[in-house]
């Protein structure tokens, strides 16, 4: 079992790991990896993560047995996996075959072959982001030491996660205003070439324009696309 500076070691290495790769998926199965490392007793690990929407999804597993024990919990929408994430508190499972809080999920993970759970909640800020859980055959596999260890890993998760979405966030907006900052040009553009074209100010030219796209019922920004692009044909033509 990983204690004192051994588990800060695999701390580190995953958050190095984290910084060095830009796949987020990868990094995610890193750390479950590593977390069955740091808890010998641990058979699996698994990350959920809970969109906008509520969902559940399994961002990363061990294997096709973690994947298949955490579909339980979505399907019968009980668990510790998701109660961790509710309630933003460790969850233990001691032995899957005499839990009462959640029956159904006690009775079908039992048949699964598995008995202990450990779950951390992946918190965020004010965002409680999804869970990492450990899964062991074995009752009464967890302890106090390992809800320690997997609560550093669960922050590992959570700053990761949260970057991602902060990344992908800035990318949308940056995109946003690329488009808009287009859209703008190509209007200036289209201005430009109905002044020089029909002798006409700036303010009439906007007018003639806006005027096409009331009466076709378009954007404006529609009929100076189409107006930059009549335009570059007329001087394909003559050249």
């Amino acid at each position: 079992m990983a204690t004192g500076s051994s588990l800060e070691q695999v701390v580190a290495r995953a958050s190095g790991l984290m910084l060095a790769d830009r796949t987020v998926d990868g990094v995610l199965r890193l750390l479950t990896s590593t977390a069955v490392q740091a808890v010998p007793s641990a058979y699996g690990a698994g990350i959920t993560l809970v969109g906008d929407d509520g969902v559940s999804t399994t961002a990363a597993g061990t294997d096709r047995l973690v994947e298949g024990a955490d579909a339980l919990q979505y399907d019968l929408a009980e668990g510790p996996c998701l109660t961790a994430w509710l309630t933003r508190r460790v969850v233990r499972v001691d032995d899957a075959a005499a839990e009462r809080r959640w029956p159904r999920w006690a009775a079908a993970l039992v048949e699964l072959g598995l008995h202990a759970v450990l779950s951390a909640p992946v918190v965020a800020g004010d965002a409680a982001l999804g869970a990492i859980k450990l899964y062991s055959p074995d009752a009464g596999a967890f302890t106090d030491h390992d809800e320690t260890t997997l609560g550093l890993f669960a922050a590992q998760t959570a700053l990761l996660v949260a970057g991602a979405r902060s990344s992908r966030q800035a990318a949308r907006l940056g995109a946003d205003v690329q488009a808009l900052l287009a859209r703008r040009d190509a209007l200036q553009q289209a201005i430009g070439i109905v002044m020089g074209r029909d002798r006409l100010t700036e303010q009439a030219a906007l007018g003639h324009l806006a005027s096409i796209a009331e009466r076709e019922r378009v954007s404006v920004h529609d009929i100076a696309s189409r107006t930059l692009t009549e335009h570059a044909r007329r001087v394909g033509v003559r050249q």
